[in-house]
């Protein structure tokens, strides 16, 4: 027996798993804006964009931080007329926490998701286990493209390359938990943007997001047996779409993966399986290990898009029909779609539960 009701809306329920961009810099570049284009070519319309301000929430210019790049896309994706709106989600237990709901609302609606610049383990410690993450997750299995660059890049990963504690504080080089996307798929990845800066010049290797060559072998060290690394170098994206079960090299250099520190090469315009990265697994369900709340406030939101809400005395008795066919008591059932047929409203039993509709 079902745990419970799977009620829908109108739409049918997409769980096509959304294309997941990792940049290594330059969102706002030339290159950048032709992989954010190619990602905007396979969305459906509206073209509606949520970016997440968090991992710069803690410096007093973090709206302009995000806005910069608002200003950038609303140029660049002219074309696909983008709805952009800023996630405040700066830091938790303020009025700007990634656990509110009404500042979250933004994710809710997007088809493409992006977080950029700032900190990134203040990033992971502020989104990891939050509302806002899980609803991150959630919006990909449905569909919505994930784009990261910068300090958002190195979060995303299984561990976190601390660059500001080691680069300008001077702390002891760690690798810090990160938010770990890519665990849902069973891959232990972390990632290393700005893997080729030469900004140091013949003085100072600032390779590897600035930390250098000798200091980035310690950390990786410190990575636990069977981990896989990912460098981006700058100017250059991996798109990883798991539906298709590719990755794709975008920009205009290169990719590393390391395994055990093991580098392998993969230049711009290189299309890979997967299987690179590692065994890998896709969720048979398309809210396996989302919490459960979450899912279903993701599949509200997708499912009454553009159409009206479906009201709580309709849904009330949808849940009441539902646990009819549970008990196999289909008189009752029968009779209460035939209470909401009245009510203007269809009920269908589809594979992924009951979809309700309203009547033209």
């Amino acid at each position: 027996m079902e745990d419970g009701p799977k009620i829908t809306g109108g739409l049918t329920l997409r769980t096509t798993f959304g294309p997941i961009t990792l940049l290594g810099s330059g969102e706002t570049s030339l290159s950048g804006g032709r992989i954010f284009e190619s990602i905007a070519q396979r969305l459906p319309r509206p073209l509606q964009i949520a970016i997440l301000e968090t991992p710069a929430g803690f410096e007093l210019n973090s709206p302009q931080v995000a806005g910069r790049v608002a200003d950038f896309l609303k140029v660049r994706l002219q074309n696909y007329q983008p709805v952009i709106e800023i996630v405040p989600a700066r830091k938790r237990n303020t009025p700007f926490s990634p656990e509110d709901p009404e500042v979250l609302k933004p994710l809710l609606a997007a088809n493409l998701i992006f977080m950029g610049a700032g900190s990134p383990t203040y990033a992971a410690r502020q989104l990891r286990g939050s509302l806002a993450w899980d609803i991150v997750r959630a919006r990909h299995r449905l569909g919505a493209a994930l784009v990261f660059a910068s300090a958002a890049t190195i979060a995303v990963g299984a561990h976190v390359l601390p660059v500001y504690e080691i680069y300008k504080v001077g702390e002891e080089i760690s690798a810090p938990p990160g938010l770990d996307l890519f665990t849902d798929f069973r891959l232990p990845l972390s990632f290393v943007p700005h893997w080729n800066n030469t900004d140091g010049g013949a003085d100072v290797d600032t390779s590897r997001c600035f930390i250098g060559m000798e200091r980035f072998a310690h950390w990786c060290a410190q990575l636990p047996p069977g981990r896989t690394t990912i460098g981006l170098d700058e100017h250059t994206g991996l798109v990883v779409d798991i539906s298709a079960g590719i990755c794709i090299v975008s920009g205009v250099s290169s990719v590393t993966l390391l395994r055990e520190c093991d580098p392998e090469i993969f230049s711009a315009g290189t299309t890979f399986p997967m299987g690179e990265l590692g065994e890998w697994y896709c969720p048979e369900e398309a809210g396996e290990g989302i919490p459960a709340s979450v899912w279903e406030m993701a599949i509200c939101a997708e499912q009454t898009q553009g159409q009206d809400p479906v009201p709580e005395d309709i849904l009330e008795l949808v849940r009441t029909r539902q646990e009819a066919r549970q008990r196999k008591d289909w008189a009752a059932s029968d009779s209460i779609r035939q209470q909401i047929l009245v009510l203007g409203w269809l009920v269908q039993d589809t594979p992924e539960g009951q979809k309700v509709v309203r009547q033209s």
